[in-house]
Protein backbone atom coordinates (compact mmCIF):
# COMPACT_ATOMS: atom_id res chain seq x y z
CA UNK A 1 0.00 0.00 0.00
CA UNK A 2 2.93 2.40 1.27
CA UNK A 3 6.11 3.43 -1.33
CA UNK A 4 7.56 5.14 1.46
CA UNK A 5 7.21 7.51 4.99
CA UNK A 6 9.11 10.93 4.96
CA UNK A 7 8.87 13.04 8.45
CA UNK A 8 10.49 16.40 8.76
CA UNK A 9 13.65 16.94 11.12
CA UNK A 10 15.02 20.17 12.09
CA UNK A 11 18.45 18.90 12.72
CA UNK A 12 19.57 16.82 9.38
CA UNK A 13 23.05 15.33 10.95
CA UNK A 14 21.64 14.60 13.92
CA UNK A 15 18.56 12.70 12.60
CA UNK A 16 20.98 10.78 10.69
CA UNK A 17 23.23 9.60 13.33
CA UNK A 18 20.11 8.88 15.15
CA UNK A 19 17.42 6.62 12.47
CA UNK A 20 21.22 5.20 11.54
CA UNK A 21 21.71 3.79 14.82
CA UNK A 22 17.93 2.77 15.38
CA UNK A 23 17.35 1.07 12.16
CA UNK A 24 20.28 -0.85 12.26
CA UNK A 25 18.84 -2.67 14.90
CA UNK A 26 16.15 -4.23 12.34
CA UNK A 27 18.86 -4.79 9.62
CA UNK A 28 18.77 -1.09 7.78
CA UNK A 29 21.79 0.30 5.96
CA UNK A 30 22.53 3.46 7.55
CA UNK A 31 20.84 6.40 5.30
CA UNK A 32 21.56 8.01 1.98
CA UNK A 33 22.23 11.61 2.66
CA UNK A 34 20.69 13.62 -0.61
CA UNK A 35 20.72 17.21 -0.23
CA UNK A 36 18.55 18.27 3.01
CA UNK A 37 17.43 14.35 3.14
CA UNK A 38 18.44 11.03 3.96
CA UNK A 39 16.65 7.86 2.50
CA UNK A 40 16.60 4.52 4.35
CA UNK A 41 15.69 1.79 1.56
CA UNK A 42 14.29 -1.91 2.44
CA UNK A 43 12.44 -4.25 0.21
CA UNK A 44 9.14 -3.00 1.68
CA UNK A 45 9.67 0.28 1.01
CA UNK A 46 11.25 3.51 2.12
CA UNK A 47 11.58 6.04 4.96
CA UNK A 48 13.21 8.97 4.76
CA UNK A 49 13.97 12.21 7.35
CA UNK A 50 14.17 15.82 5.56
CA UNK A 51 14.78 18.93 6.30
CA UNK A 52 11.16 20.79 5.37
CA UNK A 53 11.53 22.23 1.87
CA UNK A 54 9.38 25.13 2.38
CA UNK A 55 12.17 26.51 5.06
CA UNK A 56 9.76 26.68 7.75
CA UNK A 57 10.66 24.37 11.13
CA UNK A 58 9.50 20.58 11.04
CA UNK A 59 6.95 19.84 13.25
CA UNK A 60 5.67 16.38 14.28
CA UNK A 61 2.24 15.06 13.52
CA UNK A 62 0.16 15.01 16.59
CA UNK A 63 -1.74 11.27 16.52
CA UNK A 64 0.85 10.16 13.59
CA UNK A 65 2.56 7.26 14.29
CA UNK A 66 5.53 5.69 12.02
CA UNK A 67 5.95 1.64 12.51
CA UNK A 68 9.05 -0.57 11.95
CA UNK A 69 8.59 -3.75 11.42
CA UNK A 70 10.84 -6.20 14.02
CA UNK A 71 11.41 -9.76 13.38
CA UNK A 72 11.31 -10.74 17.41
CA UNK A 73 10.55 -9.15 20.61
CA UNK A 74 14.51 -9.15 21.52
CA UNK A 75 15.28 -7.29 18.38
CA UNK A 76 12.08 -4.62 19.50
CA UNK A 77 13.80 -3.95 22.52
CA UNK A 78 16.75 -3.57 20.89
CA UNK A 79 15.89 -0.78 18.36
CA UNK A 80 14.17 0.53 22.07
CA UNK A 81 17.66 0.21 23.70
CA UNK A 82 19.17 1.73 20.68
CA UNK A 83 16.82 4.98 20.53
CA UNK A 84 16.55 5.63 23.92
CA UNK A 85 20.73 5.94 24.13
CA UNK A 86 20.64 8.15 20.83
CA UNK A 87 18.40 10.71 21.62
CA UNK A 88 15.16 9.20 21.53
CA UNK A 89 12.40 9.53 24.45
CA UNK A 90 10.43 6.39 25.90
CA UNK A 91 6.12 7.16 25.30
CA UNK A 92 3.65 4.83 25.88
CA UNK A 93 3.59 1.74 27.71
CA UNK A 94 6.59 0.28 27.98
CA UNK A 95 7.84 -2.53 25.42
CA UNK A 96 5.47 -5.23 25.75
CA UNK A 97 3.00 -7.85 24.56
CA UNK A 98 -0.38 -5.59 23.31
CA UNK A 99 -3.87 -7.47 22.23
CA UNK A 100 -5.84 -5.87 19.70
CA UNK A 101 -8.77 -7.73 18.28
CA UNK A 102 -7.46 -11.32 19.03
CA UNK A 103 -3.88 -10.15 17.05
CA UNK A 104 -1.18 -10.67 19.83
CA UNK A 105 1.77 -8.09 19.21
CA UNK A 106 5.05 -7.07 20.59
CA UNK A 107 5.37 -3.21 20.62
CA UNK A 108 7.62 -0.70 21.78
CA UNK A 109 7.65 2.98 21.41
CA UNK A 110 9.36 6.37 21.22
CA UNK A 111 9.80 10.09 20.12
CA UNK A 112 12.62 10.42 18.20
CA UNK A 113 14.96 13.74 19.09
CA UNK A 114 12.32 15.97 17.11
CA UNK A 115 9.80 14.62 18.67
CA UNK A 116 8.03 12.06 15.80
CA UNK A 117 6.25 9.61 17.68
CA UNK A 118 7.67 6.07 16.27
CA UNK A 119 7.18 2.42 16.66
CA UNK A 120 8.62 -1.34 16.68
CA UNK A 121 6.35 -4.44 16.28
CA UNK A 122 6.47 -7.71 15.92
CA UNK A 123 3.51 -9.45 15.19
CA UNK A 124 3.10 -12.72 17.58
CA UNK A 125 0.67 -14.36 15.24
Amino acid sequence: MFSHVMIGTNNLEAAKDFYDKLLGTIGIAPGAVDRHRVFYRSKTGTFSVSKPIDGQPATPANGGTIGFLAKSPEEADAWHAAGVANGGTPCEDPPGVREMGGTRMYLAYLRDPDGNKICALHRMG
